[in-house]
């Protein structure tokens, strides 16, 4: 479920840690207009903030790696460099 015109890395963003004494996350996935659902990919950490604003948080991910990723957390289609609309976006934390 990769796309041979991605680049070697993507940046993901991701929910919130599940808690204050571990990494684990999950990648944020949203749904289309059409009803499918999407990864939202971003090329570069500028084109992440640009795209879903400055307090998303995000992981780095090897493209090769993505296939591994739709079987626990399975999509529809990949867009990349997208955006969020503002009002979706991940708000600034608690006293930030």
């Amino acid at each position: 479920m990769t796309n041979p015109h991605l680049p070697p890395v993507v940046y993901l963003p991701t929910g919130p840690h599940a808690g204050p004494d571990t990494a684990e996350t999950h990648v944020q996935l949203r749904r289309t207009r059409d009803g499918r659902l999407a990864l939202l990919a971003f090329s570069a950490v500028d084109r992440l903030v640009e795209g879903c604003g400055e307090h998303q948080p995000w992981m780095l991910v090897r493209t090769e790696h993505l296939p591994k990723l739709h079987e626990s957390q399975p999509y529809d289609v990949i867009l990349l460099d997208g955006a969020i609309p503002e009002e979706l976006r991940q708000a600034a934390p608690p006293g930030a």
